[in-house]
């Protein structure tokens, strides 16, 4: 682990820990009073939280608006063949939702794949007081950073109203709460990948998003229709752990399989050996009576 991750990781659990001692206990919406904090946090950390939805249809019909300030519903970056990543966050979060976009953005530069061409990216702003000029400042900073031509037609950043925004979250599971004393929000990181229907296909948690795992989850997500045959075949040699959100090597289930047949192998061997054995001495016994 390099320095610079090793920064960004603590500095993620730093403001985790603030964000979660300034919240209050007890989730409200945004507009409701303050009550006196409690000094333990259990209905906190019940309240903040990112539940796996695999294969729950996100409502395309929700209207948000995008970087120019333009209304736009969810539908319009679905239905084609292109699967989509989704995160959640909002641009003016101090520290967590910048490492997250990071994190993401870092580890779309290695793939061959290209947002805009193959797959989507779908930003959605948590926050409803943030406004398009917020989100239009955040794409130009990440299709920098990104630096792929084309790119600027494929990542969208989008800001909304409350309850469009609590429909979206619910749906995939992104449990967040706004503390009014900070003007924060508490909440989770990581991103999800989304079919080209609109269903949630993989989750992957923290702030780190290996190339290979995101590859293989744009692959399944949009039935292998992007990919080469060695990436398809590399399928076949890795599975979906949800509960890490990563793709791991499928060495020991290999080494069981492996392991069974040997041991099928050898039972057979044994029971034909055994079988020739009692046939010959069973020749050799009548052979003997017969003289």
């Amino acid at each position: 682990m390099n320095e610079t991750t090793w920064l960004e990781r603590t500095s993620c659990v730093l403001a985790a820990l603030v964000a979660l001692a300034a919240a209050p206990a007890e989730p409200r919406s945004l507009g409701e009073s303050s009550a006196p904090a409690s000094k333990t946090p259990p209905g906190l950390l019940a309240a903040v939280a990112f539940d796996q939805n695999l294969g729950a249809q996100v409502p395309l019909d929700l209207t948000f608006r995008d970087e120019t300030g333009q209304t736009v519903r969810l539908s319009q970056y679905f239905g084609g063949e292109k699967p989509v990543i989704l995160t959640l966050g909002y641009y003016e979060c101090p520290m967590l939702c910048t490492l997250e976009l990071n994190a993401l953005a870092r580890s779309l530069k290695p793939l061959t794949f290209d947002v805009g061409k193959q797959f989507e990216v779908v930003t959605v702003s948590i926050d409803p007081r943030e406004a398009p000029s917020l989100a239009a400042a955040k794409k130009r900073g990440y299709l920098e950073r990104y630096g792929r031509p084309g790119a600027e037609n494929g990542w969208h950043f989008l800001t909304g109203d409350e309850p469009e925004i609590k429909r979206l979250a619910d749906t995939v599971g992104f449990r967040y709460v706004y503390d009014p004393k900070s003007g924060q929000f508490a909440h989770a990181a990581g991103i999800m990948v989304l079919t080209p229907q609109g269903k949630l296909a993989r989750y992957f948690y923290g702030l780190d998003y290996p190339a290979r795992d995101l590859r293989f989850a744009l692959m399944e997500a949009s039935a292998r229709r992007i990919g080469s045959p060695i990436d398809q075949l590399l399928l076949y040699c890795f599975h979906y752990d949800p509960t890490t959100g990563k793709y791991n090597f499928m060495i020991m289930a290999a080494l069981r399989i492996l392991g069974v047949a040997t041991m099928m192998s050898l039972g057979t061997f044994m029971f034909v050996m055994f079988r020739r054995d009692r046939r010959l001495a069973r020749d050799a016994l009548a052979g003997d009576s017969g003289s």
